[in-house]
This record gives C-alpha cells, sequence and structure tokens, in this order.
C-alpha cells in the first residue's frame, strides 16, 4: 500500500508571467495571453519539418487561421474570430502533436485539450463551448491553412494535400502565403492581433 505522505506527480507548469497552470484543473485566471503568445511562437508545427530558415509557427498557424475564417464568414461577429485566433491556444503548454500520435496516446489528449480551451474561452469572455456552426467553419480554416502550409513549405504536392485536407476554395486562398518569421516577431503580432480583437468586442 501506497504511504499516505507520498506526493502525486506535478501536474502544473509555471509560466514566465509568474502564473501557475494546472494542467489537470486550469482556472481562467491563471491563463495570460503573454504566456500564449510565447509558447505559440516556440511551438513548431509540422514537428518542425518545413522547408526555411525559420520553423512555421502554431502562432503564425493561428493568425492565418483567423484571416480565413473572417473570408469563409465575412461580417461574422469579432467575437468569433478572437475564438478562430485562439484555436489552438492549449498547444501552448500541451505542443503541437501530429495526428498520428494523437491517435497513440488516446483520448487523454483530447480531455486535455478541452478543458485548456474552455478555460482560455472563458479568461477572454467567450463561451466555454463554441456554437456548432462556429466550430466547423474555423475547422475548415484550419484545413485551408493546413493545406496551404502542407504544398508551400511541407514538400506536400497539391494532389497529396488534396487528399488529405480537401480541395481548397481558390477564391477564399487567393494572395494568401505562408510567412517564416522570427518567434519573437511573431509573438508581438499574435499579442497585438489578440488586443486589436478584444478592443472591438461589444
Amino acid at each position: 500500500m501506497a504511504k499516505a505522505s507520498q506526493k502525486l506527480p506535478r501536474a502544473w507548469q509555471r509560466m514566465l508571467s509568474g502564473r501557475r497552470l494546472d494542467l489537470l484543473d486550469p482556472a481562467p485566471l491563471d491563463i495570460e495571453i503573454e504566456d500564449i503568445a510565447h509558447g505559440l511562437a516556440f511551438v513548431a508545427r509540422w514537428n518542425g519539418q518545413t522547408r526555411g530558415d525559420f520553423a512555421y509557427s502554431v502562432a503564425e498557424h493561428s493568425l492565418l487561421v483567423e484571416e480565413i475564417f473572417a473570408r469563409l464568414a465575412p461580417g461574422v461577429a469579432v467575437k468569433w474570430r478572437l475564438a478562430a485566433l485562439l484555436h489552438d491556444a492549449p498547444e501552448y503548454v500541451i505542443g503541437d502533436m501530429i495526428s498520428p500520435v494523437k491517435s497513440a496516446i488516446g483520448p487523454g489528449y483530447g480531455e486535455m485539450d478541452q478543458r485548456l480551451t474552455a478555460a482560455v474561452h472563458l479568461r477572454f469572455g467567450l463561451p466555454a463551448t463554441l456554437p456548432a456552426g462556429i466550430k466547423k467553419d474555423i475547422k475548415r480554416a484550419d484545413r485551408l491553412s493546413a493545406w496551404l502550409e502542407a504544398v508551400q513549405i511541407a514538400g506536400f504536392t497539391s494532389s497529396e494535400a488534396d487528399r488529405f485536407f480537401g480541395r481548397p476554395n481558390r477564391a477564399v486562398m487567393k494572395g494568401l502565403e505562408i510567412r517564416l518569421r522570427p518567434p519573437a516577431e511573431v509573438r508581438a503580432e499574435y499579442t497585438a492581433r489578440h488586443r486589436d480583437l478584444l478592443a472591438l468586442m461589444p
């Protein structure tokens, strides 16, 4: 029998802001946008297997998804654009795992992601669970971003990307280009975009 005094494994992470975020029971008040922006700017998508001198970060991806989402849903309320920007926010603490790894880990990853997503949403004035239609449109924007990334920086052919992510609407994608920038620059833009969207919310 285990001793009563035996310590449980640590399930929180200290952030640069000084906050302690409990991964098993995240509190909205322990979430700061500066921590999210910093973490996402240093998390590489595609496990870092992309062309260029800088990793393609989750922060950069999130900025693109928000832009694509606005194209898919013109006139949508600003709060849903904020939700699009924050759609991968939990990855600032749990990282960006490729789909095969998520499948191998099982439902535990998804449950943790859901808890963190709900806490992030509540912290910034969004409902813990998004309306189904909004969630679907953000997912569509996410897949369009993945298609663009796959073709422009991850070595996929267009036909391969079509097979894995769906054939994109060329009109929606017109003029979009993947940017590879230093993490500090992306971090600053992500934080600024979050601030601008919050300022536009009623």
